[in-house]
């Protein structure tokens, strides 16, 4: 039987990453706990319905560079939900890329 990291493709790590999800019309500031270039965790917050799609909206650190792309959330708990990113384009995928190794190299170095 895998396991949730056994299942996960990409790596993640951990951040304090605000990002703007609409839906409907409605605007939301979700945080992020984690990110890898397939998606984000959001803490703290009322979870949307597994499969619901929203347009997301984030500038990553430090560089502040935006990514845009559709989101379709993918795991849902009490106050928390999984969003995977759609129609991410090649530069921001090699932009998180990038912020996922540095955070990681820093990780590396603290222990």
């Amino acid at each position: 039987m895998a396991t949730g990291k056994e299942k996960r493709k990409e790596e993640r790590v951990p951040v304090d990453l605000w990002i703007e999800a609409s839906l409907d019309g409605e605007l939301y500031f979700q945080r992020a706990s984690n990110l890898s270039v397939g998606g984000a965790y959001f803490t703290q917050t009322i979870p949307l319905p597994v499969g619901t799609r929203v347009a997301l909206k984030f500038e990553l650190p430090p560089s502040g560079a935006e990514v845009a792309c559709e989101g379709e959330i993918v795991t849902a708990k009490e106050l928390g939900m999984g969003v995977s990113f759609i129609g991410l384009s090649a530069t921001d995928r090699r932009r998180i890329e990038a912020l996922i190794s540095d955070v990681a190299a820093r990780a590396s170095k603290a222990r």
